[in-house]
């Protein structure tokens, strides 16, 4: 519905149309964020928890990542190798390696995963359906958004100078292309309208957003699927970027998708050098902004 998509679009560019140069403010935006999206995140957990038949659905959700996952690797990983050969990107040598931080890193993937997790466990066990839930998660995603936006907009990036990075711009359009392929070879096999579909391909690894719209527009079970899709994107990153960056560095970034500007990051910098930075930030912050913008669009044409 277009509703859904004004929901989802109206906040995002307001926030966007704003700047702020005050740091502290831009500090506590920060922090807003963190603790919504852990926020929301319990609420998808507590959706999930008190869905009828949860259990009977749990095999059907996990088969339903399991083609996400595996289609869009292929997709998008074909389609950044052969962007590569096209506009390839030549690095220099690494003299020594610096600290990933993998453990911090895994550590802090962790915290979104143990969100929904607490919500589940208590919407099963706990917790009785109110009422006013689904409001409230429609109301802290809009507010989100809007603070998204306002990061996005004073992050100290200059949209004309990522959009004239053109590694950082091929690499995210080719993500974005190769996801929306994959998204429609996927139509038959996810009972789903091919706009969902393609909506739910659209999350580009960003699980605290993806998962949240899509459990908003589709249902918990659905919003679980999403999350589950760009959680395992990321892992799947972390893992690949030190092997295949020095020899396809497109491939390395731009599988990453949105969190090659903040979650990844330290990763690409260490594995491939400063030459890295940005390019993964410009593909990172056009893909953050893509992303939403994409789900709200699809999910509108229900």
């Amino acid at each position: 519905m277009l509703t859904g998509a004004l929901l989802i679009l109206a906040p995002l560019f307001l926030g966007f149309a704003l700047p702020l140069e005050n740091r502290r403010i831009m500090t506590a935006i920060h922090h807003g964020v963190e603790l919504l999206v852990y926020f929301i995140l319990a609420l998808l957990g507590l959706g999930l928890g008190q869905m009828d038949g949860l259990a009977e659905q749990l095999g059907g959700m996990a088969v339903q990542v399991l083609l996400l996952v595996l289609v869009l690797f292929v997709f998008n990983v074909l389609g950044l190798w052969t962007f590569h050969r096209c506009l390839p990107m030549v690095l220099q040598a690494q003299n020594g390696e610096c600290d990933t931080g993998y453990q911090r890193l895994f550590l802090a993937g962790l915290k979104p995963l143990l969100a929904v997790v607490a919500g589940l466990l208590a919407g099963y066990y706990v917790l009785p359906k109110l009422p006013m839930t689904e409001q409230l998660a429609t109301w802290s995603l809009m507010l989100l958004l809007f603070l998204i936006g306002l990061q996005l907009r004073n992050a100290g990036l200059s949209l004309r100078r990522l959009l004239m990075n053109r590694q950082g711009l091929g690499i995210a359009l080719t993500l974005v292309a190769t996801s929306l392929v994959a998204g429609c070879v996927l139509i038959p096999f996810l009972a789903l309208p091919w706009h969902d579909v393609l909506a739910l391909a659209s999350g580009f690894g960003w699980y605290s957003l993806s998962g949240i719209v899509i459990g908003d527009a589709l249902g918990p079970a659905w919003g679980g699927v999403a999350f589950m899709n760009d959680v395992l994107r990321e892992i799947i990153a972390l893992a690949i970027i030190p092997l295949v960056i020095a020899a396809r560095p497109a491939v390395a970034i731009g599988y990453g998708g949105a969190t090659a500007m903040d979650f990844t990051l330290p990763v690409i910098r260490s594995s491939g050098g400063l030459e890295c930075v940005p390019v993964a930030i410009a593909s990172g912050f056009l893909l953050s902004f893509l992303s939403p913008v994409l789900m709200g669009v699809f999910l509108s044409l229900g």
